[in-house]
C-alpha cells in the first residue's frame, strides 16, 4: 500500500510517497528533499500528532478568554477530546504568557499554556 502526503515540516511542501507493507510497517519514503520530510512522513503514517490552539475562559479578567496552545504535539486521535476538556477549564486572572492553563491534558504528558496575557478587571 502507498500513501501520498504533502509535507508540512518546512515551507517546501514536498509531495511524499510512503510505501507500507501489509502490517503498516514503512518500507520506503520518497519525494522528500530534507531529513525533516522523512521524519514527518514516518510519524504521519505511524503516529500522527498535531498542535492544539484554542482559548480558555478567564474569571475576573479584562477579557473573557485567553488564547492558549499545547506545549507539544498531541496524538491526533486525542485532539477533539482535549479541546472538549478545555471547554470546562476556567482560570482566574491575571494570566501571563507561558502560564500553564492545564497540566498534562488527558494524560498525554502535554501542558496547555497561555499565549497572551489577561489582566484583572
Amino acid at each position: 500500500m502507498t500513501r501520498n502526503i504533502i509535507c508540512v515540516a518546512c515551507p517546501m511542501g514536498c509531495g511524499i510517497t510512503v510505501e507500507l507493507d501489509d502490517n503498516n510497517e514503512i518500507i520506503s519514503v520518497t519525494g522528500n528533499t530534507c531529513k525533516r520530510g522523512d521524519a514527518y512522513a514516518r510519524t504521519e503514517c505511524t503516529n500522527p500528532v498535531r498542535s492544539l490552539t484554542t482559548t480558555v475562559k478567564v474569571s475576573g479578567g479584562k477579557g473573557p478568554v485567553v488564547p492558549c496552545k499545547s506545549a507539544g504535539a498531541i496524538p491526533k486521535g486525542k485532539i477533539i477530546d482535549c479541546a472538549k476538556a478545555l471547554c470546562d477549564v476556567e482560570i482566574p486572572a491575571p494570566v501571563k504568557i507561558g502560564d500553564v492553563v492545564c497540566s498534562d491534558i488527558l494524560g498525554t504528558g502535554i501542558d496547555i499554556v497561555a499565549t497572551n496575557h489577561c489582566d484583572k478587571a
